[in-house]
Order: C-alpha cells, then sequence, then structure tokens
C-alpha cells in the first residue's frame, strides 16, 4: 500500500503511540482488502458508543488511547440520553458508566451529536469519501446523497477519525458501485407510507444479501429511502441501493443492467409483515426522525393524551431547531429522547412487545430488546399509542 510522507512519520511512532496504532489498523484493513492507498475523508461516523454494546473491556481500550480527532466526527447513539437518563427509567450504575464512555469519546474530539442521521447536521455531498459505521446512516451517505463510504467497524471508524483518512477499496471505487440485481416493485407504491418502505426494506434485504440493488417502481421521498435502506442495511448487508430516476447516482451514471438478476416484488410480500399484535410500548425514530417526521408526530397527537408509553428518538440538534414541535409531541404524554434509540438503550428491555414503524426496528428489537415487534404506519403507531 502507497504511503506519504506523513503516513510513514505516524507509522513510525512521530506523533505517538495512539495514532501510530490507528494507522497500523488502517493499512492492515487495507491490505486485507486489496487497498492500494489511503484516502482523506471528509469525515468519520463511530459506532460503539453504547454501553450495552461495548462493555467494560471496550470502556478500558477507549481509556487507554490518547489522540484527537483530526476531520469532523460523530458518536452513534449510545444507551440512553445524555440529559434525560434519569426521566427513561435508566439506573445510576449503566448511566455511570456510559457517561465513562461519552467521557472517553469526547477525550478523542468526537462530536457528541450520538446519532444515526449524521447527514441532518453536517454538510455532506456527492462525491465526498467518509469513514461511517452505523448501517443505516453507511445506506444513506452512499445511496442518497451519492457520498462514498464502506460500512466500517467502531475501530476502523475511529482510526480514520483519528488519522483523517481510510482504505480505499470497496465502496470507495467507482467500479464497485454498480448495480448486481434488480428488484422490480410491482405494486402501486403512490400512498405508500414510511413503514411501507420499511417493510420493503425488512423484505427485500433478504432476498438480495450483501449484493447492490436497482430499484424500479417506486417514488420515495428522503425519509422513504431512508427508510428502505436502513431496513435492508439490517436484514441483508446492504450498503449502496440505487432507485430508478431518483437517487443520484441512478440519474448520473450510466450503469449496464445487462445479464442481472430480476427479482420481483409485489405489494402482498410488503403488506404481510403489517401484523396485528397487541403491544406495551411504541417507538419511533429509527433511523433518527427527520424534522418532517416530528411535524407528523405533532399533528397526530395534537389534542390526544397517550395510554401507553410512546418514544421519539432523534438527533439533539434536530430536537433544538424544532423546539416547540418536540414540545408540542410531549404535551401528549410521549417523551421525544435524544443521544439513544429502542434498539441500544436498555430500557426498552422492560417491555414484552413493541410497536414500530421501521423496517430496521422490526428485525432489530427482538434480538436487541427481547420482545416482539410489530411495524405499522405512523398513524396506526399513534393510534395505539393513544386508543
Amino acid at each position: 500500500m502507497y504511503l506519504d510522507a506523513d503516513d510513514e512519520r505516524i507509522l513510525a511512532g512521530e506523533q505517538g503511540e495512539t495514532r501510530q496504532k490507528m494507522l497500523e489498523l488502517l493499512v492492515a484493513l487495507g491490505k486485507v482488502f486489496g487497498a492500494e492507498r489511503l484516502v482523506p475523508i471528509r469525515s468519520a461516523q463511530v459506532s460503539g458508543a453504547s454501553y450495552k454494546t461495548i462493555g467494560e473491556y471496550g470502556l478500558q481500550w477507549l481509556s487507554s488511547l490518547n489522540a484527537k480527532a483530526v476531520v469532523p466526527a460523530v458518536l452513534n447513539p449510545i444507551g440512553m440520553p445524555r440529559e434525560r437518563w434519569q426521566e427513561m427509567g435508566v439506573n445510576e450504575d449503566f448511566a455511570k458508566k456510559q457517561q465513562a464512555v461519552v467521557a472517553a469519546y469526547e477525550r478523542l474530539g468526537i462530536g457528541l451529536e450520538c446519532t444515526c442521521t449524521p447527514y441532518y447536521l453536517r454538510e455532506t455531498s456527492y462525491g465526498d469519501h467518509l469513514a461511517w459505521s452505523e448501517s443505516s446512516a453507511v445506506s444513506y451517505a452512499n445511496s442518497v446523497i451519492g457520498a462514498r463510504t464502506n460500512r466500517e467497524g467502531g475501530p476502523g471508524a475511529l482510526a480514520a477519525a483519528l488519522i483523517g483518512k481510510t482504505p480505499c477499496y470497496g465502496l470507495h471505487l467507482a467500479e464497485n458501485r454498480k448495480p448486481q440485481v434488480i428488484v422490480r416493485v410491482q405494486a402501486d407504491t403512490r400512498d405508500w407510507s414510511i413503514a411501507h418502505y420499511g417493510a420493503l426494506g425488512y423484505h427485500a434485504g433478504k432476498l438480495v444479501g450483501n449484493r447492490i440493488p436497482f430499484f424500479s417502481g417506486l417514488n420515495p421521498d428522503k425519509d422513504h429511502l431512508k427508510a428502505l435502506g436502513a431496513a435492508m442495511a439490517a436484514t441483508g448487508a446492504v450498503a449502496l441501493y440505487h432507485v430508478e430516476g431518483i437517487t443520484p447516482e441512478a440519474l448520473k451514471v450510466p450503469f449496464d443492467y445487462t445479464g442481472l438478476e430480476v427479482i420481483a416484488v409485489e405489494s402482498g410480500e410488503v403488506e404481510a409483515l403489517f401484523k396485528d399484535l397487541p403491544v406495551d410500548a411504541v417507538a419511533v425514530g429509527c433511523p433518527h426522525c427527520s424534522p418532517g417526521e416530528l411535524a407528523t408526530i405533532a399533528g397526530l397527537l395534537a389534542g390526544k393524551l397517550v395510554t401507553k408509553p410512546l418514544y421519539v428518538f432523534a438527533a439533539q440538534g434536530v430536537i433544538d431547531q424544532n423546539r416547540k414541535i418536540a414540545d408540542s409531541i410531549e404535551k401528549s404524554g410521549a417523551r421525544v429522547f435524544a443521544d439513544t434509540c429502542m434498539v441500544v438503550s436498555p430500557v426498552m428491555e422492560q417491555y414484552s412487545a413493541i410497536m414500530v414503524n421501521s423496517g430496521k426496528a422490526l428485525a432489530y428489537v427482538p434480538d436487541m430488546c427481547g420482545a416482539l415487534a410489530r411495524i405499522g404506519t405512523i398513524e396506526v403507531c399513534v393510534k395505539v399509542a393513544t386508543e
């Protein structure tokens, strides 16, 4: 692998042991995947932020590092809201350990937005090279924005943040971003909700695995695309997809579709996922809610009171920019929490069945929370939470 003079000095230990070890990690990854060089990145997004997922050994490793991020970098959601953990019901022992994890990342210069939707807070543009790690954020960056990132592991993304570069392989290379399978949606999707796109992604991810799909028959907005990609990343390993006439590379790049497998998906296959199931809590915002989603929830809750716990998750920056809307939601008794989500917070483990409007959450809640999961539109979610 080609390294420039600055890289060689870091590798020789001239900028400290931590940066040396981080570059050694990146070089090793690059060699495994056949990268010829490192590429400078515009930003990083680091997973392994919830104490629920990294545990004591992960905390010890983070605490042993001594360097600062050299590019803008943010954290993935953690196991609790930083400011309202007591209100959410997080126990004090977990909170202390989670705060220690956050402090370790802060000392390394990682921004504490704690979100799976960093694209709402940091400008990211077509063609930007990134080192992002959360699966739904990777999918959105590659597919909806047209940026370039592999799905980094937590240590790899952290190393990239501290070095400012990542190995140039995989989805950083144009030749690896071509469609590999066609998914033809044979349904009237004009009135499909975010939940329908999430259900489509849940189903399609199982069909395409780790291939790059090209969708036809869709007319989505950006919230729909977010839900579609997040679910495919959860049930498959899809880090990039294209939608005919919609996503940037589908519009700009002349792909050759000759010989590709065609998978037909009918409306009944998607609708079959919408099963009636009694639940004892409702959670939305997986991935974290957009400003538009918050506004929709507020409108549906106007004049109503919740009868079941209703959790709404969003980035702190999005909540701050839409404070009146968030306050309106909370007048119903629902709670709008930042920094965390239903998947990584231990609080959600108290429920036996959780309703969501997300294909990603439908995939993760059973394993991560030990609860049954039911998917429904946001209208049905609000109805179930207030009936």
